[in-house]
């Protein structure tokens, strides 16, 4: 039978496959200056891609390919719009630190828009095949991504750790998805949600314990998160912020669609472990990134944290009442994440170009050095503390009312391990809006105010909008995650 393109549906992919090859024949045909145009074209690309999204978007019709597989609805949209957009910011977040640094330029935004290109499929998958290539499309280019300061070792360990672990990932999540297979006898998950409805052998439990250890690698998910303070270090930070953000968001969206169009019927099996997952993350989480000294390494921990916190709403799902407002939490939340995430690293970036350094104490004195730069670090730290009126509370609160609309005992003990490690993890923001605020700068021989470049500006212009905006008027992304609700 000959398959069925719909060519709109596919536009978005279409769109950013032809710049991938774009970028790659220019950077590869014109050398010196030519080369420079490869980053615009990347930035063009990704803005193109999100014009039949919004097309798409605007004619509301659930388009359906491939016997199931593929599926471009509210949902996939919305996360194909937040993918790019995320993808485009960390252009921005890229753009100087790639052209002043001694690298490879044309291949890193060639890397950069395959990865994205994985996500935006991932957002419309359906089929356990279509996923798998999905994420693996994502994580291949991130592999070298990570180690794209060749000539220095810690780049080189993360990559190699990375690597390692992603490669470990991928074969417990495979070994998972094949017992899935072998039990259902199909690898859509529509044909796997009705095969988890019924009577299965405790072998089904333990293939879907395993499908789930192998994205909770992906997501860093506690116990599963040996490589990502190390990687996150080691990698380029503009790498490091797409990682923390549009990687660590595909686990979620690959995870958030397995369990709720594939495992959902079968309770027993995946709750306790994401319940498990989630509360380890926020404990271990919050407590390590209190000991650092390193602002990447606790940013790290902070991302394994508020991983945890995305989970909450997912481990407390269990029931039909509770599914859409827990559904519906995970999607705010990430988004939201999202953008506080990526303004936090561009002004580590900032910063890092002033001091050399990505050392806490390196922050002292930013408010009289750079206080355009200290004061948006510090609405993106209360952010991520969860303070109003900033897009923070917002993500805590609907994470807080999925756990009430669950009512069991089990989400009430994780709701209160959230609550308490929530105001732990201002203890460690804390500790830089310090620094920043009321330690002395340190003597750098510099005169007259550092200048941030435009990129920059942007990234960090454009994540503040998001942050003020969601939390003094957090109704527009409430009705974005009441439309990307997806329906089964």
């Amino acid at each position: 039978m000959t398959p069925y393109f719909d060519y709109h549906a596919l536009a978005p992919v279409i769109v950013l496959t032809a710049v991938t090859l774009i970028a790659l024949v220019v950077d590869f045909v014109w050398k010196g200056s030519g080369r420079q145009a490869v980053p615009q074209i990347a930035g063009v690309g990704l803005l193109l891609a999100l014009v039949p999204v919004f097309t798409l978007a605007a004619d509301g019709e659930t388009r359906v390919m491939f016997d199931g597989a593929y599926v471009v609805d509210d949902y996939a949209l919305a996360f194909a719009a937040f993918f790019l957009i995320v993808g485009y910011v960390s252009l921005l977040l890229s753009y100087d630190y790639i052209a002043e640094g001694d690298f490879y330029q044309g291949e890193f935004y060639v890397l950069l828009l395959t990865s994205v290109l994985g996500m935006v499929i991932m957002a419309s998958s359906r089929d356990l095949i279509t996923i798998f290539v999905a994420l693996e499309t994502v994580s291949l280019p991130t592999f070298v991504l990570a180690g794209w300061r060749k000539h220095d070792t810690r780049s080189n360990e993360a990559a190699i750790k990375y690597f390692i672990i992603g490669v470990l990932s991928t074969a417990i999540m495979l070994y998972g998805m094949s017992l899935i297979f072998g039990m259902s006898g199909s690898t859509l998950l529509s044909d796997i949600y009705k095969t988890a409805g019924g009577d299965n052998p405790a072998l089904f439990a333990v293939a879907i314990f395993l499908t789930l250890v192998g994205f909770a690698f992906k997501v860093s998910a506690v116990p599963f998160h040996w490589w990502a303070p190390d990687t996150y270090q080691g990698s380029p930070m503009p790498v490091t912020a797409f990682l923390s953000v549009a990687s660590k968001a595909a686990g979620f969206v690959a995870l958030l669609s397995v369990i709720f169009f594939g495992f959902f019927p079968s309770t027993d099996s995946w709750q306790p472990v994401l319940w498990v997952l989630a509360a380890l993350s926020i404990i271990v989480g919050n407590l390590a990134a209190l000991r650092q000294t390193d602002i990447i390494r606790m940013l790290a921990y902070s991302s394994i944290a508020q991983g945890g916190f995305i989970l909450v709403p997912l481990a407390v799902a269990g029931t039909n009442d509770a599914a859409k407002s827990s559904f519906e939490a995970v999607i705010i939340y990430i988004l939201i994440y999202a953008a506080m995430n990526l303004g936090a690293f561009a002004c580590v970036i900032a910063n890092a170009r002033r001091t050399h350094s990505t050392a806490v104490s390196s922050f002292a004195g930013l408010g009289r050095t750079s206080p355009a730069v200290a004061v948006t670090f510090s609405i993106f730290l209360f952010s991520l503390a969860g303070i109003p009126p900033f897009a923070g509370w917002f993500a805590k609160f609907v994470m807080f009312r999925s756990v009430l609309d669950a009512g069991t005992p089990a989400a009430v003990v994780l709701g209160v391990i959230a609550a308490v490690f929530s105001v732990v993890a201002f203890f460690y923001y804390g500790q830089v809006i310090r620094q920043m605020w009321f330690h002395e700068p340190a003597d750098l021989g510099e005169t007259g105010p550092h200048k941030v470049p435009v990129a920059l500006v942007a990234a960090m212009s454009i994540t503040m909008v998001v942050v003020v905006v969601i939390g003094v008027y957090p109704q527009l992304f409430a009705r974005i995650g009441d439309v990307a609700f997806p329906v089964v």
